[in-house]
């Protein structure tokens, strides 16, 4: 009888191991239109910091504190995987699902110091596909927002009509000087235009 039953048991994952399997789920539904997923050091953070950081957090980025071991599961065979090296120690992920990557970031650097926690930092944090290490963070929160971008593209768009416009003003007015200026001798003078016939 009892080797029904073991065998039964190897069948049936244990309680632990369904709870890694619903919260490694949990965790991919996270990644689910994320654009930027981010490791941050919270050795030493209280329940309330952490709560404060979520509170300040815009609404498409979301701070979870799980298990390195659940995240790596979770990110296996995906284009977070280059997070695997930064899945050590004890991390909080920031998840963010917009391109406003700068927005997201700006609340948790406005807390380290605030707190003076120059040893909390980002761990490491994956960016279309690519492993950012915590000495590239200057490269994410310099970059340029959506609407910054659309200022420039705007820009690069309107200059060319706008370069247009000033060359065909300024040979309106070089026409109308001309034709303003009594003819130089020796030259007839310009015909007066006919009425228009109605």
């Amino acid at each position: 009888m009892t080797s029904v039953r073991s065998s039964a048991a190897s069948l049936v994952p244990s309680i632990r191991g369904a709870a890694e399997l619903v919260r490694q789920e949990a965790l991919r539904r996270e990644l689910d239109g994320c654009q930027l997923l981010a490791g941050i050091w919270c050795h030493g953070l209280t329940v309330a910091q952490l709560r404060s950081i979520r509170a300040s957090l815009p609404p498409t980025a979301r701070l979870l504190v799980t298990k390195n071991s659940d995240m790596a599961a979770a990110v296996a065979g995906t284009r977070w995987e280059a997070l695997k090296p930064c899945a050590r120690g004890m991390n909080a992920w920031l998840f963010v699902r917009s391109d406003e990557i700068p927005p997201a970031l700006k609340p948790y650097r406005d807390f380290q110091k605030e707190w003076k926690l120059q040893l909390n930092d980002f761990t490491g944090a994956v960016y279309e596909g690519r492993l950012y290490g915590p000495d590239d963070f200057a490269q994410l929160e310099a970059m340029p927002t959506r609407a910054q971008s659309y200022q420039y593209l705007l820009g690069c768009l309107q200059m060319p009509a706008v370069n247009l416009l000033a060359v065909l003003r300024a040979r309106q007015e070089a026409m109308l000087a001309q034709a303003d200026k009594p003819p130089a001798e020796g030259e007839p003078a310009a015909p007066a235009p006919e009425p228009a016939e109605k």
